[in-house]
């Protein structure tokens, strides 16, 4: 019952001698001290909340990024949902159980990662990618937004974005045409700027996964329905659609 319930509501930090030796170096080398933040820089961080609601109830979900890395945990039926996306994986892992799966990441889904690409709060991106068009303006959640939207034989997606070079995402609206039901998503609290550890953007020790190539993934699922005692969640930094 709990795994079924679970499939439909579907820092370590390096300090000491290595933190020292690499001020030393960075002391000895300017150079190397600016390269090392230019590429900081080209790698922003992120955080937001999502607020969803639906027919199948309320969640609340917390992500972070930094550069093409990602980080997402909700909390559902008491079990706390972690999707990490970091290179070639992808992780989904319930942090109470501490199991979890392990999946080697379609390649086109990896080639459409970049450091300056935020992986999470895209909706803006793919909506126009869909074809949407913006169809107004209107001040949500204290902020200047675009209204878009895009209307197909799926049904109608709806998204209030900031108007800035960011495109935040402040408000998203589904309605399914094939089930009648509407599900709406707000974003709140955006961070930037955050110091994020490498570290945060992998499994936590002790975590039981079951690996598999992509391709296992597909085969296995349609062989014998949902795999793992997680969801598989933001499936298109798995793959990509029609490529698979």
């Amino acid at each position: 019952m709990r795994h079924a319930l679970l499939w439909r509501l579907g820092i370590a930090l390096l300090a000491g001698t290595l933190g020292a030796a690499s001020s030393a170096e960075d002391a000895a080398d300017p150079g190397r001290s600016r390269a090392a933040g230019a590429q900081e820089a080209a790698r922003p961080t992120w955080y937001a909340q999502a607020l969803a609601r639906g027919e199948a109830g309320l969640n609340v979900t917390h992500f972070w990024s930094k550069g093409s890395m990602l980080r997402a945990e909700t909390v559902i039926s008491g079990h706390k949902i972690v999707t990490v996306v970091n290179g070639a994986w992808y992780y989904a892992f319930d942090a109470l159980s501490r199991r979890g799966m392990a999946i080697r990441r379609e390649a086109a889904a990896v080639a459409r990662d970049a450091p300056g690409r935020r992986p999470f709060g895209d909706e803006y991106a793919l909506l126009v990618e869909q074809g949407a068009e913006q169809v107004g303006e209107q001040t949500l959640l204290g902020r200047p937004a675009g209204i878009f939207r895009v209307t197909d034989r799926h049904g109608r997606r709806e998204l209030w974005v900031t108007l800035d070079a960011e495109r935040l995402p402040l408000r998203l609206e589904i309605f399914d045409r094939k089930t009648g039901e509407k599900r709406y998503t707000d974003y709140l609290n955006w961070r930037s700027g955050l110091e994020i550890p490498e570290a945060f953007f992998e499994p936590e020790a002790g975590i039981a996964l079951e690996r598999m190539d992509f391709q296992d993934y597909v085969r296995r699922s349609v062989e014998e329905g949902p795999l793992g005692p997680v969801p598989v969640l933001y499936a298109h930094l798995l793959y990509v659609k029609g490529s698979e």
